[in-house]
């Protein structure tokens, strides 16, 4: 049995957006009781991350590590059209992932004690962010 469904979130700009909660309502809408979740968001520039969810300073480390890692303003990006904050956001977004899958034990998702599903948002800008949940069981 197949359940899908596409979430729309809209971020502020760049940063880490909890998803978790909106994911494991559609597990609970499936009906599923033991099975897989998969989640997707078909973007180039936001990618999804399984990350702490307890302590909001994990997250703002994370935030500050990608942005050391590939920072903007860079003169060698050449893909700078849509802004300088675009190149940097395709080579986060290919750092991180498009998907994760999550196994569901008993109707919920079996993350670990503080995980979360956030949607990682690398633009600058406001967007509305498709997700795409798919669950088999």
């Amino acid at each position: 049995m197949w359940h899908k469904a596409t979430l729309e979130i809209t971020t502020r700009g760049k940063g880490l957006y909890d998803i978790t909660a909106q994911v494991q309502a559609q597990v609970t809408a499936s009906g599923v009781g033991d099975g897989m979740c998969f989640v997707f968001v078909p973007h180039t520039s936001a990618s999804l991350v399984l990350n702490e969810n307890w302590d909001p300073t994990a997250r703002a480390d994370l935030e500050s590590a990608f942005e050391r890692l590939v920072p903007e303003e860079q003169a060698w990006f050449q893909h700078t059209l849509e802004g300088s904050d675009d190149m940097p956001a395709h080579i986060r977004a290919a750092l991180t992932l498009p998907s994760v899958a999550i196994p569901i034990d008993e109707g919920r998702l079996a993350l670990g004690t503080w995980q979360g599903i956030y949607l990682f948002e690398h633009r600058r800008r406001p967007h509305r962010r498709r997700v795409l949940v798919w669950i088999w069981g």
